[in-house]
C-alpha cells in the first residue's frame, strides 16, 4: 500500500473512486428542471418526525463511519487525532469523485465538524483532542453549539450561564436556546460566565459538555414552519472536568470567535442560490411573466445579487482553504444571504399573490411558504443582521465601535 507521505493525487483519486464504486450508487446525470415535475419542496429547514429523524441520523453515521474507516473521513486532519495529514488538494479531489455518487446526506454533522471540531482542535487540551476529534470525525459522537441564551442572543458576551470551579471540575447552571441538533448530539461546546466581576467579554470560559450528563434537559422549540429544528437546553449543576475546558480560564471570548467565524463560513457559504433561481425562472415562465419588463428587471436584480454573493463566498472559502483566518468576508456573506432571502420573498409574493398563502394543491405555489417562514430565523442564526453590520462597519469601514462595547 502506498503511504500517505508518498501518495500522489492520481493514486488517491483512484482509491477514492474504488471505495465509492464499491459502497455507493453512481449519480445519474442531472435532469433539466421542468416546472410541475418532481417535488416542489423548497423549505428552509427539514421537517421530520422523531422516527424519521432517528433513521436519518443512523444512516448518516453509518456512511461517515464507512468513509472514515476507508481513509476518507478526515483527509486534512492531523494524523495523531485520526486524520491523514494531507493537503486541501486531496480534499478537493475526493469531493469531485464523491459528487459522482449518491451518498447519504451528511448535514447533521455540519455544526459538529464545521464549527465545534475546529474549536476543539484549536483550543482543547491534548487529552480532549484525543478523546473527541477522532470520535467526531468518525461519527461515533455528534457535537452541537451552546451559545445563545434567552437574554443574550447575538450579544454573546451578555450570557449568564455560569460555571463555578469545584476542584478539578466545573459546575454549570443556566439555560441555552436555539440549539440545533441538541436532541441527537452527544457533546456540546458551551460558553459560560466564570467571573462576574470582569468586563463581560473577559469573564467567559469555554467547555466541552456531555449532553447526556445528569442535569442536562433538552426541550424542542416549535417553529412557525411547523417543525422543531431547534431546542432550548437547561443545565442544573452539570459537572464538567477541567481537562474538558477550551482554552484558558476567562479567555472564552477568543474561543467563541473561532467557532463563530467557522459558523458564518458555513451559513453564509450555503446560499443555494442557483437551484432556487432555477425554480424562480420556471415560475415566471409558467405564469407568462417572462416578457413583463418590470418583472424581468426585478428578476435581473435578484440574479445579480445572488451572483455577487457567490463570488464573495468563494473568495472567503478560498481564504480559509489556504490556511488564513476567516475574516469579515463571512459577515458580509451572512448579510448578503439574509438580504437576498428577504428580496426573494418580496418577489415571490408579487408574482404568486394569494397562491402563496392559500394551499390549493397547485404545484410550486404554497410550497414556497416554507422557505419564507424559515427565512426570518436566518436573520438571527450565526449572528443577527445588526451584529453583522457592526462587524463590517468596524473591521471593513474602520468606523468607531459602539459606545460601551
Amino acid at each position: 500500500m502506498v503511504t500517505d507521505e508518498k501518495i500522489t493525487i492520481e493514486q488517491f483519486t483512484a482509491d477514492a473512486h474504488k471505495f465509492l464504486a464499491a459502497n455507493a450508487e453512481p449519480r445519474e446525470s442531472k435532469k433539466a428542471f421542468v416546472w410541475g415535475e418532481g417535488s416542489d419542496n423548497v423549505s428552509m429547514f427539514e421537517e421530520r418526525s422523531k422516527e424519521s429523524e432517528q433513521e436519518v441520523v443512523a444512516r448518516a453515521k453509518k456512511w461517515r463511519q464507512q468513509k472514515f474507516d476507508a481513509g476518507f473521513g478526515w483527509i486534512t486532519g492531523p494524523v495523531q487525532y485520526g486524520g491523514r495529514g494531507l493537503s486541501n488538494e486531496f480534499e478537493k479531489a475526493y469531493g469531485k469523485v464523491e459528487a459522482q455518487f449518491k451518498v447519504t446526506n451528511q448535514s447533521i454533522f455540519q455544526i459538529g465538524l464545521g464549527m465545534v471540531a475546529p474549536t476543539i482542535l484549536a483550543h482543547a487540551s491534548d487529552l480532549a483532542r484525543e478523546k473527541f476529534l477522532r470520535a467526531m470525525w468518525r461519527a461515533d459522537i455528534v457535537g452541537c453549539q451552546l451559545f445563545s441564551e434567552p437574554g443574550a442572543g447575538s450579544d454573546l458576551a451578555a450570557l449568564q450561564t455560569k460555571a463555578e470551579r469545584d476542584g478539578d471540575e466545573w459546575v454549570i447552571t443556566g439555560q441555552k436556546v436555539w440549539t440545533s441538533g441538541a436532541h441527537f448530539s452527544d457533546i456540546g461546546e458551551i460558553i459560560c460566565r466564570t467571573d462576574a466581576d470582569l468586563p463581560k467579554h473577559k469573564g467567559l470560559t469555554g467547555f466541552i459538555v456531555d449532553m447526556k450528563a445528569p442535569g442536562v434537559e433538552i426541550r424542542p422549540l416549535r417553529q412557525m414552519t411547523g417543525g422543531a429544528s431547534f431546542n432550548e437546553v437547561f443545565f442544573t449543576e452539570v459537572r464538567v472536568r477541567d481537562d474538558h475546558r477550551l482554552g484558558d480560564v476567562n479567555n472564552g471570548w477568543n474561543v467563541a470567535l473561532t467557532t463563530l467565524m467557522n459558523e458564518r463560513a458555513a451559513i453564509g457559504g450555503g446560499s443555494g442560490g442557483d437551484s432556487v433561481l432555477t425554480r424562480v425562472f420556471g415560475m415566471v415562465r409558467h405564469y407568462g411573466l417572462d416578457k413583463d419588463l418590470i418583472v424581468r428587471n426585478k428578476l435581473a436584480d435578484l440574479v445579480i445579487r445572488y451572483r455577487v454573493a457567490s463570488y464573495n463566498n468563494q473568495r472567503a472559502l478560498d481564504k480559509i482553504r489556504s490556511g488564513q483566518t476567516p475574516g469579515p468576508e463571512m459577515s458580509i456573506a451572512k448579510m448578503a444571504l439574509t438580504d437576498n432571502q428577504l428580496r426573494l420573498g418580496a418577489f415571490l409574493a408579487e408574482v404568486l399573490g394569494p397562491r402563496l398563502q392559500a394551499d390549493t394543491g397547485e404545484w410550486g405555489t404554497y410550497a414556497w411558504s416554507q422557505l419564507l417562514l424559515g427565512a426570518p430565523g436566518m436573520r438571527i442564526a450565526g449572528g443577527s443582521d445588526e451584529v453583522m453590520r457592526n462587524i463590517v462597519g468596524e473591521r471593513v469601514l474602520g468606523l468607531p465601535k459602539d459606545v460601551g462595547i
